[in-house]
């Protein structure tokens, strides 16, 4: 046979270009979508119709909607470097604590015992707040690392930052939203340099302003009691808790089918928002249950080894806040549903129905494949292969692919 061989040393030393998207949290992504959506339409149907008086896939076709929004939103971060982002961090925050005001004094419409939507609920500004709130402040921890150890330039602006954003939420009243800004914040301070002697004094005042905020709230009170009571005898915690038991129960080891549950009709509290946890632990039983929260520690793990791994400090603290903020609101939801925690309206990322916080959830997943796309550009560079090379994708077919180091034309081989 006549032509030249390529030697199977040098073809194995070909390594195919990084393009930065991290592979595997996409998929995981992709997966809690789409399982996302099965279980919204089977927990849903039947409320579209009695409760909103819709079709029954009124509120599918909405979230499909906002996923495509979401989407497209993600695909313009991933593509969008992060550093970038540094002139309209504040204009962001200005925009939001605007919103934020607006539901306070414009918004007139009480859902559940709050007001926490602009033009009609479509838009919940408390949902942006936690994306926007990470985002400031990782850039204000990476610009002020120097000097976070000082009380005057560290912590002190650093709990204002948090107190003003959070004292906003908590006039909707949205409690779960406030604490979970706080608790953000305070982990995104630890991992900018931040340390213990200030984060321990800091908890201890930001319990007691708990109590305290317990103690105004009746809310807080009746669910705190509730979840006391349900420690002691799960018969006797709160009514969704119990409701949540019951579907559990039925679910068994491997669920009675999807589409086939029964509390949904019979009084599981707001079945495709709050607790759609339930709904997937009826039908898909124990086993569909832990896939769920498998895929959710998998998403912790890779959305952090993305941060371990960006070229900056910058990076790594927009990729683990913002996968920590995820994580975070994935296990409080789960958890108030089996009594771990005091009952919390935090919604279940990428599956509970809600416009706002699934296209906030998807943005701040694009931003952490950008973080992603931006390492695997560093290290092309540093391989002396730009991102925006001709890839070879048909690898040795006789087509051109990546220019490689030739010898001159008179060295010896």
């Amino acid at each position: 046979m006549s032509g030249k061989s390529v030697p199977v040393e040098h073809k194995n030393k070909r390594r195919p270009l990084n393009l930065g998207v991290d592979v595997p949290l996409f998929l995981t992504v992709i997966a809690l979508l789409v399982f996302g959506l099965l279980m919204l339409y089977s927990a849903s149907w039947e409320y579209s119709v009695s409760i909103m008086g819709q079709r029954p896939s009124y509120m599918l076709e909405r979230q499909v909607r906002f996923l495509i929004l979401g989407g497209a939103a993600a695909i313009a971060a991933f593509f969008f470097d992060y550093h970038r982002i540094k002139k309209f961090v504040i204009p962001m925050m200005v925009v939001t604590l605007i919103m934020l005001l607006g539901v306070i004094f414009y918004v007139n419409e009480v859902r559940l015992g709050a007001r926490r939507g602009l033009f009609q609920g479509s838009i919940q500004p408390s949902e942006l707040a936690k994306l926007v709130v990470i985002i400031y402040l990782a850039f204000w921890l990476h610009a002020k690392k120097d000097l976070l150890h000082k009380f005057s330039f560290g912590l002190l602006p650093m709990a204002a930052i948090l107190g003003i954003s959070s004292a906003l939420i908590l006039f909707q009243p949205d409690l779960s939203a406030a604490a979970t800004i706080f608790i953000i914040g305070g982990i995104m301070f630890f991992m900018g340099g931040g340390e213990l002697k200030q984060i321990i004094p800091s908890l201890i005042v930001a319990l007691f302003v708990g109590v305290l905020l317990i103690s105004v709230y009746s809310t807080g009170q009746e669910r705190i009691s509730s979840f006391i009571e349900g420690i002691r005898d799960p018969k006797m915690a709160s009514y969704h808790v119990v409701r949540s038991f019951e579907a559990i129960v039925r679910g068994g080891l491997f669920g009675a089918g999807i589409g086939r549950a029964n509390t949904k009709f019979t009084g599981l509290p707001v079945a495709p928002t709050d607790s759609i946890f339930a709904v997937i632990a009826e039908e898909t039983g124990v086993f569909g249950a832990c896939v769920t929260i498998i895929l959710f520690v998998y998403f912790l793990w890779r959305g952090l080894t993305i941060a371990r791994r960006a070229p900056d400090m910058l990076g790594r603290l927009l990729a683990a806040g913002i996968t920590v903020w995820i994580f975070l609101e994935a296990a409080i939801n789960m958890s108030v549903l089996v009594n771990l925690l005091p009952f919390a309206g935090n919604a279940l990322p990428f599956i509970s129905y809600g416009g706002s916080s699934l296209t906030i959830v998807l943005v701040g997943v694009g931003i952490v494949m950008s973080v992603a796309r931006q390492t695997a550009i560093k290290n092309n560079e540093e391989e002396r292969r730009p991102l925006n090379a001709v890839v070879n994708l048909r690898r040795d077919d006789g087509r051109r692919s990546l220019p490689r180091y030739r010898r001159p034309s008179g060295a010896k081989r």
